[in-house]
C-alpha cells in the first residue's frame, strides 16, 4: 500500500548552534529483519533535503532507518579525527502512508535527540 505522505528530515548542530551542512544520511527499509538500503542523501545549507526521501508510491507502511553520518560531518567541521559519536542511527515504522513523517536530530559531537516532528 503506498500514499500521498512523505518522509523528511533536518538535522541541527546544537554545540556549533547552526544548522548541519553536508550530512551524509542513509535510508533504509527494514524486510524481514534485514536492512535494505534505499538511498543517501546529504543535508543543504539549512540542514534539510532538498527532497522528501520518501513520497508517492515509495511512501509505504514498515520499518525504516535513518543513519545519520555525524562523525564524519564533526571530523571535517572541526578538521580532527576525534569523534564520540559516529553514525546515529534512528528506527522508526510508518503506519500511514498518507501522513507526513518529519524526523529532526538535534546532534552536538557527545549526544543528540530525535523525535517526530511536523
Amino acid at each position: 500500500m503506498s500514499g500521498s505522505g512523505r518522509l523528511t528530515t533536518h538535522v541541527l548542530d546544537t554545540a556549533n548552534g547552526h544548522p548541519a551542512r553536508g550530512l551524509a544520511i542513509d535510508l533504509f527499509r527494514m524486510i524481514d529483519g534485514v536492512l535494505t538500503h534505499l538511498k543517501r542523501v546529504a543535508t543543504n545549507d539549512d540542514g534539510r533535503v532538498d527532497v522528501p526521501l520518501l513520497e508517492g508510491v515509495d511512501m509505504g507502511v514498515g520499518a525504516f532507518e535513518l543513519q545519520f553520518h555525524v562523525g564524519d560531518y564533526f571530523r571535517e567541521l572541526h578538521g580532527t579525527a576525534a569523534t564520540f559519536l559516529d553514525v546515529v542511527p534512528v528506527r522508526f515504522v510508518i503506519s500511514d502512508p498518507d501522513a507526513h513523517y518529519h524526523v529532526p536530530l538535534l546532534v552536538s559531537p557527545f549526544g543528540y535527540s530525535t523525535y517526530r516532528g511536523s
